[in-house]
């Protein structure tokens, strides 16, 4: 495994909620900066999957996202990501931390850090089949309170 910082080992707090939508769900994430968010929403859809308190993380991915904006900056980090856990040997990360966010290119470069979804080990959630574009908000005003977003995953 790569040399790790205690800065890198360390988890945020949680800035995210599920919320009810009809044969999806509904990822809500926030956070200080729009990157936070993007982050949060991260391990919001891989906290519906699994228990992340009983994730490790012994193994770092990277991975690389781009879009035409930022929503589809958004749909294409979170779909690299669980790209990563359906072809990677199931990697799912307790830690997701963005490394580059360009907002004027809509570029994201990413590291995961976890370990191999292991059933018995992790108790297995709800399989996310896709992200969708349906209903996704980013809200990031100088106005507004913090940054938001809103993602509906296909379960």
């Amino acid at each position: 495994m790569e040399d790790l910082s205690a800065e890198d080992l360390a988890i945020p707090p949680i800035k995210y909620e599920y919320l009810d939508h009809t044969a999806d769900v509904q990822l809500h994430a926030w956070g200080e900066s729009l990157q936070e968010a993007f982050e949060q929403c991260a391990m919001a859809m891989f906290g519906y999957m699994t228990d992340l308190d009983r994730v490790e993380m012994t193994e770092v991915h990277h991975v690389e996202a781009e879009g035409d904006d930022l929503h589809s900056l958004l749909f294409h980090f979170l779909d690299e990501l669980l790209f990563m856990f359906s072809a990677e040997r199931f990697i799912i990360p307790k830690k997701v931390k963005i490394t580059e966010m360009d907002q004027e290119n809509f570029k994201i470069k990413a590291t995961a850090i976890g370990e191999e979804f292991t059933l018995g080990k992790h108790p297995q959630g709800t399989e996310v089949k896709a992200i969708t574009y349906s209903a996704m908000q980013i809200l990031d005003r100088p106005d507004a309170e913090r940054p938001e977003v809103f993602v509906i995953i296909d379960i």
